[in-house]
């Protein structure tokens, strides 16, 4: 009944029912007949020892113990009784001013007053009042009866007295250790001259047990009388109940006999027939069973017949249904306890055989024959793999494939070397056994040949990956189709549950009601998803026993796995309908993946074909071989390789840079020879070059005359007929003569073969123009130092520079003036937007060339000019006229003239005349100006009249200047 021990005879102040009195005296607290020392002071622990060490209150009884230590020092701290406090317990240890010491204020704490409880009083005053009114309206109930708090709480002292022992719900004398506690015989000693002493202690607890008994007994008085009217009231009506019982048995047999007869007349017979058809169900049950483990029995010999046709993914699907029926519908079937772990070892070796399989089915689809047709190699027995793969979760089977591409890839470039060499009669393959080396034998046809072979063989191989790869690929996204489709049936499913649960309400208020839920709403009405739910519900096998004749041979299955097999026939793209089943747990971000994994490998299968090339393109490459190439090999060489770049693009729908990279860096370095061989053959012409006027053969008239059509091309090859016409003296351009060397002629044609070969290799434009352009400012730079600078004399052997060197120099820049609007526009037309800035080096080739003509055009001034200066020096104004100056001017400006007309056109030729003409008046008229001679109509001005007459007379009689406006007025000095 005690929770706690305590040694304390008199009631604790924490009790929860009991009102705590503090005593006036602490001495008299132990002075009560009553507060007798406990019997037992302490749990006994069966040690013997302990207990004769411990104080005993048979021995002890007269002498202060630990047990009459019944108030902590906090209790005696904090007595209000006491005055003032016992300084002698204090002062023994903390000495004499503990007492009389006053603790300084702290200067952290402000010092409080009445004030600052000002606020307070003002707010709780008015509370006050209106508390004290309620009090004194409604006096509170005093319900509590002291007398009766006064008995209780004298009860509970002296039962509080009784040891907890006695209490405790397990106490019992036969244990030897409760009975030791209550009767501590360790005691009483039956050593001699104790005897008075141990009878004294005997009797002391005989009687304090006699105490504890009479305070108990008390106690259950005290209890009788308190419920003393509900003890008598139930005696009274004892004899009531008895009756009533009386009579209850007796209404009981009668309706136990009444009932047996019902159960006999009306009931056996039902129940019987319920028995035998709940036996009848549980036969069938368990005969369903028994063929259910029957099938389950024959699962390994039928998965070993299904991988003996490579049926893997029927396998695959068994080993799955056993496996769930065994953990549904066969759990705890002893039999069948080591099938499970059979099934997941036959799993695993048939993850490996179909692996196996996989790489058997690349190696054979890889290496078989490459000719024209692309056909899948058995397209059922691919799809069965790859379904098998993606039920197992192997994602990582493509890899294989892509290994295998790699091998196949260096194989087909091996067969097709040795197929060539082989008929080729000068290579030796017991000598030269290296391929590399026998294909470094082939000349250019052999090998160019061979490398056609080898682009048709990867044409071919790329588009059976490509097919292979795709119907891949297709079952992949029909898996992840399914897995979609099968995501939004349940999400429709979801939605439709929630109407479900409406109409399902909606059906159980109107059959509360009473009503047919036919007449509520029609089938029409109910959802489609509900509807199908409903029937499969009204059709499953466990909503009404079957019969025995339902059950078929092997073909009958278990619920769960029939629901299990529930599949959706799709179509691959080869026409095979194979079933996928549900159980494919592959997430879309898994599925996804895989089919880009697969598109990637596609691309990869393009990059090992670019890679392989290339390496056949770079060991025939080592000794410059391809360096060496003519520009029509090469150009043939780059649209085959152009060719096999584009329709790898197509069949794999992406770009590879490596075969593109090689064929641009063979195509620099054709571009650099290319370029360098013409500048060499350009600069031996320009070197041998004596700027005389050559003919024209009628091969150039005809190159210029297909320019001038628009069709910047070299011109085939003419009849015979064609090339017995005789050259001409000029070149015709547009209807403009243009009298031409013969290096440039030969430089038209360069510059056509630079535009050739842009058409013919598109990628190596921008190299061509600079190329272009650096020939260009080669021949202006040479051939200005070569005229102008008088670099002939040295080079060629010419003893001077004339002027119609420097005439036909002049034209001869014109004509490629004239050209180089034609060669920008057809650059412009191949060149990307972004590279048009590059056009800027022909607008600087221009510039160039015009400063070239101007100062070909002020040389041949500076001559005349020099010789005007050297003649006009010593003119006199005198008899005969004309005088000897002006018939040499005259003669010199013929001999010009004659130079220059047939080489410039009219209008230049007018243009020059008149700056030296300008250059005449102003030597003249110096020179006049020094003779004094003005215009007054003396005989010195008539003089010099008639000479300036000679002179216009003869200029003007020259062939295209009779028109010229000489203006000989201004040698005059003009009066002020």
């Amino acid at each position: 009944m005690a929770s706690s021990h305590s040694s304390s005879p008199v009631p604790q102040s924490n009790s929860s029912d009991a009102f705590f009195k503090k005593e006036m005296d602490v001495a008299k607290r132990f002075r009560p007949v009553q507060s007798l020392p406990d019997v037992c002071p302490k749990e006994p622990t069966g040690d013997p020892s302990n207990l004769c060490d411990s104080p005993s209150l048979v021995a002890d009884q007269h002498r202060w113990t630990i047990y009459h230590s019944k108030v902590n020092l906090p209790a005696a701290l904090n007595d209000p009784r006491l005055a003032k406090r016992e300084s002698d317990f204090f002062t023994k240890t903390w000495g004499v001013d503990f007492v009389d010491t006053e603790v300084t204020p702290s200067f952290y704490l402000p010092q409080i007053t009445k004030e600052h409880f000002a606020l307070y009083q003002q707010e709780i005053t008015p509370r006050e009042k209106v508390h004290e009114r309620c009090k004194n309206i409604c006096p509170p109930k005093d319900t509590f009866d002291r007398t009766l708090l006064h008995t209780h709480d004298k009860s509970r002292t002296d039962l509080e007295q009784v040891p907890k022992i006695f209490m405790k719900p397990d106490f019992a004398l036969e244990d030897s250790l409760t009975f030791n506690a209550v009767l501590p015989w360790s005691h009483f000693s039956t050593a001699g001259g104790k005897g008075n002493r141990d009878a004294a202690s005997s009797k002391l607890l005989q009687e304090k047990l006699s105490h504890y008994l009479d305070i108990v007994e008390v106690n259950i008085a005290h209890q009788i009388s308190l419920r003393s009217e509900a003890f008598f009231h139930a005696m009274t009506s004892q004899h009531e109940l008895q009756d009533y019982l009386r009579k209850t048995s007796q209404a009981v047999k009668l309706l136990r006999e009444k009932i047996s007869k019902i159960d006999k007349v009306m009931c056996e017979g039902s129940l019987r027939v319920l028995r035998l058809s709940l036996t009848r169900n549980n036969c069938i049950k368990a005969y369903n069973k028994l063929k259910l483990m029957a099938t389950v029995h024959q699962t390994q010999p039928t998965v070993q017949l299904l991988l003996s046709t490579s049926e893997f993914v029927g396998a695959l699907d068994l080993i799955a249904t056993t496996q769930e029926v065994l953990q549904q519908e066969l759990q705890g079937i002893h039999s069948f306890r080591h099938l499970g772990s059979q099934l997941c070892e036959l799993e695993k070796l048939i993850d490996k055989m179909m692996i196996a399989e996989f790489s058997t089915y690349a190696r054979n689809d890889l290496n078989r024959p490459l000719e024209d047709d692309c056909q899948i190699l058995e397209e059922e027995r691919l799809v069965s793999l790859v379904f098998g793969l993606l039920k197992q979760r192997n994602l990582n089977f493509y890899e294989i494939y892509g290994d295998e591409m790699i091998i196949t890839a260096k194989n087909i470039i091996k067969q097709c070397v040795v197929n060539t060499v082989s008929q080729i009669e000068e290579i030796d393959t017991e000598v030269v056994v290296k391929l590399a080396d026998q294909i470094r034998m082939m000349n250019f046809p052999q090998w160019f040949d061979l490398l056609k072979d080898i682009f048709s063989k990867f044409t071919i191989f790329l588009k059976r990956i490509k097919a292979t790869l795709n119907t891949i690929r297709s079952v992949v996204l029909l898996v992840l189709d399914k897995n979609q489709r099968t995501r939004d049936l349940e999400d429709t499913l979801q939605k439709h549950s929630v109407k479900d649960s409406t109409v399902d309400t909606e059906v159980a208020y109107l059959t509360h009601e009473g009503m047919f839920i036919s007449d509520a709403f029609g089938e029409a009405d109910l959802p489609p998803v509900a509807a199908d739910t409903t029937s499969q519900r009204n059709t499953s096998p466990n909503s009404e026993p079957c019969s025995s004749d339902s059950v078929s041979e092997p073909e009958c299955t278990t619920d769960s796995s029939s629901s299990k097999e529930q599949t959706s026939s799709s179509v691959t793209p080869g026409g095979v309908e194979m079933m996928i089943s549900d159980d494919m747990k592959l997430t879309e971000l898994e599925l996804g993946r895989l089919a880009n994994n697969i598109q990637e490998l596609l691309y990869n299968a393009s990059d090992i074909c670019h890679d392989r090339s290339v390496k056949f393109l770079m060991a025939r490459a080592k000794g410059g071989f391809l360096e060496k190439l003519n520009s029509n090999e090469f150009v043939a060489l780059s649209r085959l390789m152009e060719g096999f770049i584009l329709d790898t693009e197509q069949i794999c729908g992406r770009k590879s840079m490596s075969l593109r990279g090689a064929l641009q860096s063979q195509a620099n370095k054709f571009v650099n020879r290319f370029h360098e061989e013409r500048k060499t053959k350009l600069s031996l012409l320009l070197d041998n070059e004596r700027w005389k006027q050559a003919e024209v053969p009628a091969e150039f008239q005809d190159l210029v005359d297909s320019v001038s059509d628009g069709r910047i091309s070299l011109p085939e090859k003419k009849t015979t007929a064609t090339e017995e016409r005789k050259p001409t003296e000029f070149l015709i351009v547009e209807g403009q003569k243009y009298a031409t060397v013969g290096t440039v002629l030969l430089l038209i044609r360069i510059i056509l073969e630079y535009c050739q070969c842009v058409d013919n290799i598109p990628s190596i434009t921008t190299d061509m123009l600079t190329r272009l352009s650096d020939l260009l400012k080669y021949f202006n730079s040479r051939s200005c130092q070569l005229v102008l600078g008088a670099g002939a004399l040295q080079v060629v052997g010419l003893k001077t520079i004339t002027t119609k060197n420097l005439a036909l120099s002049s034209r001869c820049l014109q004509l490629i003036v004239h050209y180089i609007p034609i060669i920008r526009a057809h650059f412009e037309a191949r060149l990307q937007p972004k590279q048009f800035s590059m056009l800027r080096h022909f607008d600087h080739i221009t510039k160039d060339y015009h400063d070239h003509i101007a100062e070909i055009s002020a040389k041949l001034v500076a001559i005349m000019d020099s010789l005007f200066d050297k003649l006009l020096s010593k003119y006199e104004v005198k008899a005969p006229v004309p005088s000897a100056c002006f018939r040499n001017i005259c003669k010199q400006m013929a001999k010009m003239h004659e130079a220059i007309y047939d080489l410039l056109p009219e209008e230049q030729t007018q243009m020059l005349f008149l700056r030296i003409n300008a250059s005449y008046k102003l030597h003249l008229k110096r020179q006049l100006a020094h003779l004094n001679v003005v215009n007054d109509g003396g005989p010195q001005n008539g003089l010099v009249t008639s000479d300036v007459a000679f002179y216009t007379g003869n200029l003007q009689a020259l062939k295209g200047l009779n028109n010229l406006d000489l203006n000989m007025a201004e040698i005059w000095e003009q009066k002020r």
